[in-house]
This record gives C-alpha cells, sequence and structure tokens, in this order.
C-alpha cells in the first residue's frame, strides 16, 4: 500500500512491542520512517525488518525525556530525508507500585519518559510542520490515563497528561494544517504488559467485555488511519483500540 508515500515519519520507542508494530505498518504503506528506541540495537532491528519487506527506513538511539536527545533524533531525519511530516511519540516505560509505596524517583522517571518527552518531541516537531502548512502528530496515550490504573497511578497520571497536552495542541495548530491526535490503547500483548505481573493480567482480562488482550498490529492500524488523509477532519481525537475497557 502507498497511502502513506507523502510521509516522513518518526517514531519512538520503536525498538520493541506498540513502537515496532506501528514503524512496520508505516513503512508498508509506504513511509519513510525514522525508528529511535533508548536502545540502538533495537531501534536496528526494527529497521532490518523493514528493510527485508522493502520498506524505507534509518535507525537513531536517544533518550527523548532529554531535549538535546530528542533534538539529535529529529535532525537526523531531516539530514536523510527533510523534516518530519509524520511524529508518533510512542515511547514508553511502565513500573509497578501502589502509591503508598511508590518511589519518587519512579514517579519522576515515568512523567519524564511519558508526559515531558511527548512534549518535548511535539515542540520540535511542531515548527517545520507549521512552516509547512501540514503534517500531523499522534501522541500514544492509554486508556489507564482515562479510567486510572491499580498500582499504576504514575503511569496513569502520565497518559492522562499526554491526553490534555494532545487536546491543547489541536486547538493551537489544527487552523494551520497540523492535525494532532492521540491514540489510547487499552492491554496489549508487550513486553512492557508481560512484565506486569500475573495476578495483575488476570486481573484486567476479566474486566475486558472482550475477554482479551489486544495486539500491537491494532494500535499500528490505528495510527496508520489517523496518519492518513482518510483521517484528515481528525483533530485532538483520542481513539481507542482497548477491547472495550473504556466506551465513549
Amino acid at each position: 500500500m502507498t497511502r502513506l508515500s507523502h510521509h516522513r515519519a518518526v517514531v519512538t520507542g520503536g525498538g520493541a512491542g506498540i513502537g515496532r508494530a506501528i514503524a512496520l505498518r508505516l513503512a508498508d504503506e509506504g513511509a519513510k520512517v525514522l525508528v529511535n528506541d533508548l536502545s540502538l540495537n533495537n531501534a536496528e532491528a526494527t529497521v532490518d525488518m523493514i528493510a527485508k519487506t522493502g520498506g524505507e527506513a534509518e535507525a537513531v538511539g536517544g533518550d527523548i525525556s532529554n531535549a538535546d536527545d530528542v533534538d539529535a533524533v529529529f535532525a537526523t531525519g531531516e539530514a536523510t530525508w527533510g523534516p518530519a511530516t509524520l511524529a508518533v511519540n510512542n515511547a514508553g516505560i511502565v513500573l509497578q507500585s501502589r502509591l503508598a509505596d511508590m518511589a519518587i524517583d519512579d514517579f519522576d522517571r515515568m512523567v519524564a519518559v511519558h508526559l515531558r518527552g511527548c512534549f518535548l518531541c511535539c515542540r520540535r516537531a511542531i515548527g517545520p510542520m507549521l512552516e509547512a502548512g501540514s503534517g500531523s502528530i499522534v501522541n500514544i496515550a492509554s486508556q489507564l490515563g482515562q479510567i486510572g490504573g491499580v498500582e499504576l497511578s504514575h503511569y496513569s497520571a502520565a497518559k492522562a497528561g499526554i491526553i490534555g497536552l494532545t487536546k491543547s495542541l489541536a486547538r493551537e495548530v489544527s487552523a494551520q494544517g497540523v492535525r494532532v491526535n492521540a491514540v489510547a490503547p487499552g492491554p496489549i500483548n508487550t513486553e512492557l504488559v508481560m512484565a506486569l505481573s500475573e495476578d495483575w493480567r488476570n486481573a484486567k482480562a476479566a474486566e475486558l467485555p472482550m475477554g482479551h488482550f489486544g495486539e500491537p498490529e491494532d494500535v499500528a492500524a490505528t495510527v496508520a488511519f489517523l496518519a492518513s488523509k482518510d483521517a484528515q477532519i481528525y483533530v485532538g481525537q483520542t481513539l481507542g483500540p482497548n477491547s472495550g475497557d473504556v466506551m465513549l
């Protein structure tokens, strides 16, 4: 497919899980994809997978909670293909703890990676998009940012912040041709989710109307839609591939 052949994309956290599935889907639909991950080796592995299917991609390491790293990530894409026309802010971590026992450093790191990282990437991407009068930003939130999660209050708070940031930025830039949306997945079968306790995963699956978690490819399909011209009147929206956990 070539639905996204007009896009030069940056995908953060693209070395595994949802981020890898997004990078593969965007490349499959014709986008040039810059794959960022904290682990350069993981990013390169995703690029190798894209290359095997005939897609065009480059890898770059970097911590998206660090402003200098974010600048370097986007500068790499600009030097290779030109300014990003699509930014998918996906990088994240998961740490499990009840709030009463939560280490302050764990809370701070969660907010730094998810919310600060999303802010830094949006800020870095938006200038060239506004100058061009077009572009798309897709921020990966979570259904837990909408309903909260037991032993995941720091994660839920950071993801709720991403949803608010998405709506606010959409109101600022939509009239100038830049679309900003979010995707709030439910529990997805990824390495991060599988690292949570079995008790948590079993309890969460029992809450879902579908009775099971989704797959990374389900989220990737949603991102590809939002990045496409099919979604040209979607702005400030939060789409939920979540197995029915949140119904709006």
